[in-house]
Order: structure tokens, then C-alpha cells, then sequence
């Protein structure tokens, strides 16, 4: 009698991914210096513009009273801040995962029967988690220092699902970015672009104010309408299209960073 191997099942594949998604917690315990830095950076960052070009740059936005400018600028800037964070987690997950690249640990894995996608989709989820916990204490810090969100609880659901799905897709491309690289210092700088996107869109300034050919860009990138989705859901700013724009982005980010990160392991899984 023929033995016919048994697919493997999709509650197999969840246990996996489970499993993996463990093991990523317990290496950014581990490794708190990673977490610590994802954290003070943006908080440095937020410090620096607001208590020392506050003044200034608040008082140069449309319609703002020019003796409440270090406060508008704070309202106005947050967004930017949040998703600075969030882009500075990619770092971190590309690290660990050319880590296990690069001391053979993944190949290891692609000799036991564990679910391909899951040794993939647990540093993606482990690394979404460490974004929302950085966003959360990154806001935290802003409220401290006067950030006050007018969103409703709606408002502020429909801001932490999109909190969470850029995350969720970013965290793709870093795993895509760690395979890719060769030792672990190349992984920790290929995400850096991301990190300076922000500064390219809206985040610190209107794009109105940039020279014409980097309005373009700004305005066409994916971290402008990811920016302004979350400032009109705090703060109750113009959404227009940006919603729908940044889902979409998210959308395209996530399986780019998928079908990058599956094709480089099918790649090698086969030397």
C-alpha cells in the first residue's frame, strides 16, 4: 500500500509561527540595547525639535497663532515622530534575522519540519509587537511634554489598526533587508532609508514648503499619507484620500517585503 504524505496542516503552520514568534521575544529581551535605542532615538528626536526649533518652525505653519508656536509644533510634528519610530524597529529585525543568516541558524531550520512562511513570519510579528510597544511609550512621552489628541475612541481604534498594519508590513521589508545582507553591520544600515523618509514627506514640515521637485516626491512617497492619516485621526486634520492611500502602500509594502523574503529562502534552501 501506497503512503500518501499528509499536507502540512494550516493549524501546524500557526503553532510555528507561534513558536517562532516566541523565540523573537525572547531575543529582544535579551537584547534590550536594541529596543532602548528604537525608543530614545525618536525621543531625542521629538526633545530636540520642539524645545529648540519649536518656537520657530510652529510659528511658520498655516494658521497658527505665532505666540502658540511651540505648542502647534508639537501637535503638528507627533505623527512624524511616531512613524520615525517605527521605521527605526525595521533595524533591529533585519539585524537579528541576518544574524540567524549568517551563523547558519535559518539553515537549520530548513532542515526540520517546520513551516517555511513561519520561520519568516515570526520575527515579522515579533518585531510588529516591539513597534507597538515603542509607539505607545514614544506617545506616552509626547502627552508628558503637552501633545493633546483630540480623536475620539474611534478615532484613536482606527489610528492603532493603521499603527499596526504599517508596522505589520514594514517589518516584512526588515526581514527582507536582514536575508539580503551578508553580515549583520549591512542589515543595520540598509533599513536607515526608511528612517529618513519621514523627513522627506510631511512629517516635520508642510510639503507646500519644499522646492518644487521635492514636492513631488514627498507627496507621492508612502510616509506622507501614512503621516496624515494618523494626524487627522488625532487631530482631526483634513483625511482626504490618505487613508485609503496609506492602507494601500501598507498593502504593497507587506507583499513586496513577503514575496522578497520567500524567494531569497526558496533561493538557498536549494544550495
Amino acid at each position: 500500500m501506497t503512503t500518501i504524505a499528509q499536507p502540512h496542516h494550516q493549524s501546524h503552520v500557526v503553532a510555528d509561527a507561534i513558536t517562532m514568534l516566541r523565540r523573537n521575544l525572547l531575543h529582544i529581551v535579551r537584547y534590550p540595547g536594541l529596543s532602548m535605542f528604537t525608543i530614545l532615538g525618536p525621543v531625542v528626536i521629538l526633545l530636540l525639535t520642539v524645545f529648540v526649533f519649536g518656537g520657530t518652525l510652529g510659528a511658520g505653519l498655516p494658521g497658527v497663532d505665532p505666540t502658540a508656536g511651540r505648542d502647534a509644533y508639537l501637535a503638528y510634528v507627533m505623527p512624524g515622530i511616531l512613524l520615525i519610530t517605527i521605521a527605526g524597529t525595521v533595524s533591529g529585525v533585519s539585524i537579528t534575522v541576518a544574524m540567524d543568516m549568517t551563523e547558519g541558524i535559518t539553515a537549520r531550520f530548513r532542515t526540520m519540519a517546520i513551516s517555511r512562511a513561519s520561520v519568516l513570519a515570526g520575527p515579522v510579528l515579533g518585531n510588529t509587537i516591539q513597534a507597538i510597544i515603542a509607539v505607545a511609550l514614544v506617545l506616552g512621552v509626547g502627552v508628558a511634554v503637552g501633545f493633546r489628541p483630540s480623536a475620539s475612541p474611534i478615532e484613536w481604534f482606527a489610528a492603532a489598526g493603521l499603527i499596526v498594519l504599517i508596522s505589520f508590513a514594514l517589518s516584512w521589508i526588515g526581514v527582507a533587508m536582514g536575508m539580503q545582507s551578508k553580515t549583520a553591520e549591512t542589515a543595520s544600515n540598509l533599513p536607515l532609508i526608511l528612517t529618513v523618509l519621514p523627513l522627506l514627506g510631511s512629517g516635520f514640515v508642510p510639503t507646500g514648503s519644499m522646492p518644487g521637485w521635492l514636492q513631488w516626491f514627498a507627496q507621492y512617497q508612502p510616509f506622507t499619507p501614512f503621516i496624515e492619516t494618523v494626524r487627522g485621526l488625532l487631530l482631526g486634520t483634513p483625511l482626504g484620500w490618505n487613508p485609503a492611500l496609506a492602507i494601500g502602500w501598507s498593502a504593497m509594502i507587506a507583499v513586496a517585503g513577503y514575496v522578497w523574503s520567500m524567494a531569497i529562502y526558496e533561493r538557498k534552501s536549494v544550495r
